[in-house]
């Protein structure tokens, strides 16, 4: 299923990114390909037309829209995928985005819009903003950014990469470099999705899936949780399209549920073994404590399972926990290619989706659950302020773990008309089945693949099945027997046969030698594909230990060099800081000199630090605005700093008292009468204040100033006045006798 990201806010602009040449248009092109191209160039149509060698069907090279879509729905974000199969690589690469038909010499032919994801990686062309190319020449295998797709009425639109080789590029007008999209029908009401083909493959494949989480504080420092961070058991499968384990835009079942919130595998294993007749391999994978560990302490966790032409879908899903309803997977991914053939390996980098089932907001939020029930989403940065991958800017949610899907075996005849690329192991799946049959020997066939799950999980009688292949008929005048072989069976506990057997998973790849350097140690593990029906405990070993030696006469090596450190801790706790790494070595000195440098240094970006709100000062009280009885005297402040990053908001901002100066008379002559006297009295005492001065302990003071021009003409400014000392007397002191200064606010109103 199509996963739809939250539109990102773009960090710099183009024409920012635009500052440094890159490589594609300034080095890339080869000398006979820049002599074909005209003089006079349109929009970006050099960069279209600077194509080198063509190698049509080449697959060293892939472009791939997340999810694999045929169609996109208009605004919404796709991650695009630009890969080099190893051992493969590419310096430099341009992406752009057309629309079907549409040459590119002008700026109305170009379709959506590209995101930058890592500013040290990609850029947008100098010469060709819309176009998306590498910020610094170096090998890579992989690049990724988003792409917004444009508004509806687009129609189709074709992503088209190039990728650079020293001097020679390689360009593709269909093919692994080129993918077409077409806009989604607006009556479409869901997420988008890929439609499922029948899988012409032949043969069986067997695949090794590896988890590697990539969780911790120093990817997701906000309120990451320090204690029982982890990743629950894996489980899932492989299956039929007319199955459907989990789904975005769905919604959880009760198995599902059980492992968003609990990481409880138990309930979907057993919603997953009743469709035994659309499941081949139920997929299981031990749970990771704590959620990150190198490689070199623990290795990944991992499972192996098989597909058929039928069964060519893999499901599967993991809880992070603690988290209120949070998981991470992969739903329906074909491993059947259009060629008839098998995908040899899938890299999948994985965000946290929700379940639907809880409306917790942080890791250790208490259970509330959601009713009514939602569907399944993917997180956003956006969903909420508390939130852990809150960004109030839209960004995208760092990845929290990488999938690798990798095929190890395939069995029985193959059909695929595009040969792999790298030399492929070609195996049985099972070993050879010893049971005696009546096969006629005219009839050749593959083994027998494994038994299926039981299609009963309760102690009501069910059956199972294995199935296996006609290769070749020598007589055609002999019937041959069938393919597929049934067998009753209950469900787990119920069998009247021996249920005290573990059914085991192969051993899984020794971990590399914990030392670079002499004699250490490695390890190896396999897991429990299947527990005793009886429910009796699996005692054969999980784990292996064995020693192991590298460089047995290293110290003797000029320059050797330890491996290095895990990366420090960022050296500020928000915002932009530094990290270090170090290395030793581990060579004697007198076998040379080394200038291989022990201390890497790298800038880390932590979120940025909260800025709290400021204030100017309170200004004096306004006058009284009544001349008598009841009334109110205001002041105000202004903002000078907004807060940002979550700071602390902004108090208010104008206050306001009551003031009383006398009650008013009801006889208006005299009221009017007492309004004159009044003002004549402060008429005469402001005469008097600018005759003699206002006095003050140990000074005379000049008569205050005229207030200055307000600030500003409406939204709320500041006057000011000034007084100052025009005699200070022996006895006064300096502090009780100098100049002052008054402020008000002014124009109030809103703009």
């Amino acid at each position: 299923m199509r996963l739809s990201p939250a539109p990102l806010k773009l960090s710099r602009t183009p024409a920012l990114l635009a500052l440094a040449l890159p490589l594609a248009a300034a080095l890339a092109f080869s000398d006979e390909t820049l002599d074909k191209v005209p003089k006079s160039e349109g929009y970006c149509s050099r960069i279209l037309r600077a194509q080198g060698t063509r190698r049509e069907g080449y697959t060293e090279f892939s472009l791939r829209v997340e999810g694999d879509p045929d169609f996109y729905k208009p605004g919404t974000s796709y991650r695009v995928t630009l890969s080099a199969a190893p051992p493969s690589y590419f310096r430099g690469f341009t992406l752009i985005a057309l629309r079907e038909n549409r040459e590119g010499d002008k700026e109305e032919d170009h379709a959506g819009t590209f995101q930058i994801i890592d500013e040290e990686e990609t850029q947008f062309m100098s010469n060709c903003p819309v176009a998306v190319t590498e910020s610094t020449p170096r090998r890579r295998t992989r690049i990724q950014v988003f792409w917004i797709a444009p508004p509806a009425g687009t129609g189709c639109v074709i992503l088209k990469a190039s990728i650079v080789q020293k001097r020679i590029i390689y360009f593709q007008d269909e093919g692994s470099l080129t993918k077409k999209l077409c806009e989604q029908d607006s009556t479409f009401d869901g997420v988008t999705d890929k439609p499922i083909l029948d899988c012409c493959a032949c043969g069986t494949a067997k695949y090794r899936l590896t988890f590697y989480g990539n969780w911790s504080e120093k990817t997701h420092p906000k309120d990451y949780p320090r204690r029982a961070n982890h990743w629950s058991a894996i489980i899932g499968g492989s299956h039929s399209k007319n199955y459907v384990l989990w789904e975005y835009g769905g919604y959880a079942s009760e198995g599902v549920k059980q492992v968003a919130e609990l990481g409880s595998p138990v309930k979907m294993e057993e919603e997953i073994r009743q469709q035994s007749d659309e499941v081949l391999t139920v997929i299981k994978a031990k749970a990771q404590w704590p959620a990150w560990q190198p490689l070199n302490v623990r290795a990944a966790p991992s499972a192996e399972f098989s597909v058929d032409r039928t069964r060519h879908l893999m499901s599967f899903l993991t809880m992070m926990g603690p988290s209120p309803d949070w998981n991470v997977g992969l739903s329906a991914e074909d491993l059947c290619t259009k060629e008839c053939g098998w995908v040899q390996k899938v890299v999948q980098d994985l965000i946290p989706w929700d379940a639907g089932t809880d409306s917790g907001v942080t890791y250790e939020s208490p259970n509330k659950p959601t009713i009514p029930q939602e569907k399944i989403r993917p997180l956003t940065s956006l969903d909420h302020p508390q939130s852990p991958f809150y960004d109030p800017e839209g960004g995208s949610i760092t990845q929290v773990a990488r999938v690798v899907i990798e095929r190890i075996a395939r069995k029985g005849e193959q059909c695929n008309i595009v040969p792999d690329n790298v030399d492929d192991i070609v195996a049985d799946l099972a070993p050879e089945e010893k049971d005696e049959d009546d096969t006629p020997e005219t009839c050749i066939y593959s083994n027998w693949s494994p038994w299926s799950a039981c299609s009963s999980s309760t102690c009501d009688k069910g059956k199972r099945m294995r199935q296996r292949m006609l290769k070749a008929q020598l007589d055609l005048s002999v019937p041959c027997p069938d393919t597929q072989d049934f067998q009753p069976c209950m469900g787990p506990g119920c069998s009247d046969e021996d249920g005290s057997t573990c059914t085991m998973s192969e051993w899984i790849t020794w971990s590399p030698c914990s030392i670079s350097c002499g004699m250490g140690m490695r390890s190896r593990e396999r897991y429990v594909k299947q527990f005793p029906e009886d429910g009796s405990v699996c005692t054969l070993p999980t784990e292996e230990t064995e020693k192991c030696t590298v460089n047995e006469e290293c110290y003797t090596i000029p320059c050797l060099l330890s491996p290095w450190s895990e990366w420090s801790d960022c050296s500020v706790t928000c915002g932009k800081g530094m990290r270090t790494r170090q290395r030793m070595l581990k060579s004697l000195a007198e076998l040379g000199d080394c200038n291989e440098d022990l201390e890497q240094v790298e800038k880390c970006m932590l979120p940025e630090c909260p800025i709290d709100c400021e204030l100017t000062e309170w200004s004096q009280w306004s006058e009284c605005n009544k001349s008598c009885g009841k009334g109110h005297v205001i002041r105000t402040r202004m903002i000078q700093m907004e807060p940002q990053f979550g700071g602390a908001p902004c108090p208010e901002t104008v206050q306001r008292k009551k003031c009383r100066i006398r009650k008013c008379l009801r006889n208006p002559s005299i009221q009017k009468l007492r309004w004159r006297e009044a003002r004549e009295s402060r008429r005469s005492e402001q005469l008097k204040e600018e005759s003699e001065g206002e006095q003050f302990p140990g000074c005379r003071m000049r008569p205050w100033t005229a207030w200055s021009e307000c600030t500003k003409l409406c939204g709320g400014g500041i006057q000011e006045r000034y007084m100052t000392v025009k005699k200070r007397f022996k006895s006064s002191q300096f502090t009780s006798c100098k100049d002052k200064k008054e402020i008000r606010a002014c124009n109030v109103h809103p703009c």
